[in-house]
Formats: structure tokens, sequence, C-alpha cells
């Protein structure tokens, strides 16, 4: 039936992360977080101190989200928000022992969604779709950033 729209690339990506995005979308609602709050914590935990900025950067969220989501997580116990000490006008971000505990059960659930979802890949595959994926968003990163320098 939908022959023609399987043969663009575009279309299967779309296809196979709307049903990707259901099920970790069930797996993050279930600890009460987001997609985007799991990211922010994640680079909070491997990269403790970082300022508010590169977090926001790191993911491409824009201040105003950045800052609502920044103030979740620290409402939630998960990390602290403080002054930077090598800079007083930024904040500092780094994560509370419930934080790294949540994380860490998260992750766990994730890891076993990212299993379900390669199942009957050879880990070889997986390291090609892996490999294809980061091409296709550097594709895609790259026509952006050459459409903001023509505007």
């Amino acid at each position: 039936m939908d022959r023609t729209l399987r043969e663009l690339t575009g279309y299967r990506l779309q296809r196979a992360t709307g049903s990707a995005m259901l099920r970790y979308k069930a797996v993050f609602t279930e600890f009460g977080l987001w997609r985007t709050t799991f990211s922010c914590l994640s680079l909070i935990i491997d990269n403790p101190g970082l300022r508010q900025s590169q977090l926001g950067d790191a993911l491409a969220i824009e201040r105003p989200n950045l800052v609502k989501i920044v103030e979740d997580l620290s409402y939630a116990g998960l990390i602290l928000r403080e002054t930077s000490k090598s800079d007083s006008r930024a904040y500092a971000l780094s994560p509370t022992p419930k934080g790294k505990a949540l994380f860490q059960d998260v992750l766990a659930s994730v890891k076993r969604l990212d299993a379900e979802t390669t199942r009957g890949l050879s880990d070889s595959e997986i390291a090609v779709l892996q490999r294809a994926l980061t091409k296709v968003e550097e594709n895609l990163a790259a026509k952006i950033r050459r459409s903001k320098a023509v505007t």
C-alpha cells in the first residue's frame, strides 16, 4: 500500500521514530520524566558543573525551554543549580544522589527497550545502523547550519 513512501528514507525514519518515541515516552513517564529531561539529566551526570548554556547548546534547546527544564529537575531534587565558580553570571549544574539513582533506574529500562528495538540485529548490524544514523544526523545538521548562515 505505501510502497512508494517506503522508498523514501525520510518516511522510514518518521515511521521508525514515531513507533520508538511512543515506547520510550512510556518508559520516561513511568519515572516521571520526559525524553528531554532524561537527556538533560544524562548530560549533567556525565559532566558535573556543566553550565546551563552549555547544556542548551549540546541539546539544541532554546533558553526559555531550558530554564523550565532545569527548574523542574531542580525542584524534583534531581540536580543542583549553583552559581558557577568561574563565572558568577552563569549557573553550574550538578546531579544530586537522588538524580543519579533515578537516572540509573531509567537508564536500565531504556537499555532494555534499546535491546528490544534492535532485536534480531547482530552487533555489527547495530554498529552499522548507529553509524548510518550519525551520518544522517550530520547531513541534516549541516543543511540546517547552511540555511541559517544564509539568512
